[in-house]
């Protein structure tokens, strides 16, 4: 019986939901699950697991800077270990912007992260705005707005394929 770490960085709660999905699915499949803000961890907890899941969602185009920082302290210790990640951003509701190959906050992790996954996936994301602050809300209206997405702030948008989410936590309890 595995253990496996699931870790989060999110923003607004949306990828911990995801996050919380793959455990659910891990679970029925008889591992031991444990789900972890990333920026909680530490040497001893990561050390106990046999498998570690990242998640991590995208603001304003960029990953979190805490996913970065734990890539770069851990890598010797998630390169020996079962692991995986995957990102959650909006750009990945178009058909050709969801995959670890064509979707764009993906191969720029790639490029900026020290630890390279040995498993990928890309989710579509929620937008929420009657959650979001004023700015936040504008901002994200205005992107909506260039990227043909939907603008009415009075709505809330969740583009997440759950299927896809099942396959994906699927195919990472066989490793």
């Amino acid at each position: 019986m595995s253990r496996t770490l699931i870790l989060y960085s999110t923003v607004d709660g949306h990828t911990l939901r995801i996050c919380q999905r793959i455990a659910d699915r891990l679970l029925a499949a008889g591992e031991l699950v444990e789900v972890r803000d990333i920026e909680r961890v530490d040497d001893a907890l990561l050390a106990c697991h046999d498998k570690i899941l990242v998640g991590a969602s995208i603001r304003y185009g960029k990953h979190r800077p805490a996913l970065f920082e734990f890539g770069r302290r851990y890598q010797a210790l998630l390169d020996a270990r079962i692991n995986g990640f995957f990102t959650v951003n909006v750009v990945a509701r178009k058909p050709l912007k969801n995959t670890p190959q064509t979707n764009p906050y993906m191969q720029k992790f790639l490029t900026l992260s020290a630890w390279q996954p040995q498993q990928l996936g890309v989710f579509a994301g929620k937008i929420d705005y009657p959650k979001y602050r004023l700015f936040d809300r504008t901002m994200i209206r205005f992107i909506m707005w260039l990227t043909k997405g939907p603008t009415d702030i009075r709505g809330s948008f969740e583009f997440t394929d759950w299927d896809m989410v099942d396959a994906f936590a699927k195919a990472f309890g066989e490793r």
